[in-house]
């Protein structure tokens, strides 16, 4: 049986993760998230901060993707939901979701809510998939685990600038 873990535990186990990669002489580090049914994996570079869902203030006449606003620190993030913006259902708001202030380090208050943060990982624990092929300029790549599932490499950047995702407003 896994070994159950506390919120508080867990956020202290990362954040010093964290620091140990960043002080490292590691090359790179790979951020996990899951959204909806899909695994994905950042770059540690472009991740950003992860935090607890906060309440969100929904925002009338956007598309159903677009969750609406967050005051994260006095600051407004607007809030996307990337298994809905994927073409999945809505991220379901339990316990286990969660925001990614992606946009930070781009000069943009925006973030995503995904269904669970998993933690760090190796790029060396991953084999490429070439069979994956995704048409959506800001997927940079699959790859697969030992355990064969496939994951997704989330490239925040083209992501950021991509015409639909700079149109939240219904038409």
């Amino acid at each position: 049986m896994a070994k159950r873990q506390s919120l508080r535990e867990f956020q202290q186990d990362l954040t010093r993760r964290l620091t140990e990669v960043k002080h490292s002489g590691r090359r790179s580090a790979l951020l996990a998230v899951s959204a909806g049914s899909s695994n994905w994996l950042l770059d540690l570079s472009e991740a950003g901060e992860i935090i607890i869902t906060p309440t969100l203030t929904p925002v009338p006449m956007t598309r159903d993707w677009f969750r609406g606003l967050a005051n994260v620190r006095g600051n407004l993030y607007s809030v996307v939901d990337f298994a809905a913006y994927c073409g999945e259902g809505q991220t379901p708001m339990t316990g286990e979701a969660r925001i990614l202030l992606i946009g930070t380090k781009h000069g943009v208050n925006t973030a995503l809510l995904v269904s669970r943060a998993l933690g760090l990982r190796n790029p060396e624990d991953f084999d490429a998939d070439d069979q994956t092929v995704d048409q959506r300029s800001w997927v940079s790549g699959a790859v697969r685990d030992s355990q064969n599932r496939l994951w997704r490499k989330l490239s925040v950047r083209p992501l950021l600038a991509d015409s639909l995702f700079l149109d939240a407003s219904l038409d």
